[in-house]
């Protein structure tokens, strides 16, 4: 199979992936927010929460699972994992939107993720690192695909490395919030400007980097 279908194939998992994971949290707010999401949080029983833990624990581990079978190099998966995680954030928040009618707007807060601790944040930053995933994603398998390959430098790891966690900072540093005690506070939008922005430069500099070898474009599939 050709990289554009693994391609497609992997976006349209993603895009269903993205739904299931949309039901599962319609079906929580149903029974811990009857009248809404709203923060502070709601408290959640020990047991709920160690399923949830593990919920998206066997999430990272599908889109990854996905990757290895859609990817035929290191880079390649990474690529493809890159492309099903912004592909499944996008379609979990419009399956939202589409049942819920949330978020209301992008500057909406939500609780993003559990592992290792609560994420909080407004829409509009993991959607906005989503798009980024997504574009990196696409041209990395599109050159991929045309016999191109990746290559790392210490930079492109400090540029990377740097990005994350300033993204991560701004997403774990409201615990109040994100463990029920506290309206979250204003979310610190400059660091995401700066995360999307080094994340941005790491990627152009892979690119860069990459290395054309002969005879390697990908075969169409008969």
């Amino acid at each position: 199979m050709g990289a554009r279908w693994r391609t497609t194939w992997t976006v349209l998992f993603a895009l269903a992936f993205g739904w299931v994971e949309a039901a599962v949290v319609i079906y929580l707010r149903r029974l811990y927010y009857p009248h809404g999401f709203a923060f502070p949080l709601q408290p959640i029983e020990a047991p709920v929460l160690v399923v949830e833990l593990l919920r998206e624990a066997a999430t990272l581990l599908m889109l990854a699972a996905v990757a290895l079978l859609a990817g035929r190099r290191t880079w390649d998966r990474v690529a493809f994992f890159t492309l099903a995680f912004g592909v499944w954030d996008l379609a979990y928040y419009a399956g939202l939107k589409l049942a819920l009618d949330w978020p209301a707007g992008l500057g909406d807060f939500d609780i993003l993720f559990l592992l290792p601790l609560p994420w909080v944040a407004p829409v509009y930053a993991p959607a906005s690192v989503a798009v980024l995933m997504i574009a990196a994603a696409l041209a990395v398998i599109e050159r991929e695909r045309t016999g191109w390959r990746g290559r790392i430098d210490a930079r492109t790891w400090l540029l990377g490395l740097a990005g994350a966690a300033v993204l991560l900072y701004s997403f774990l540093g409201d615990q109040a919030a994100g463990t029920g005690r506290a309206l979250p506070r204003p979310y610190p939008w400059p660091l995401l400007v700066l995360g999307d922005g080094l994340l941005i430069a790491c990627g152009l500099r892979f690119l860069r980097c990459m290395r054309r070898e002969e005879g390697e474009d990908d075969a169409p599939a008969h």
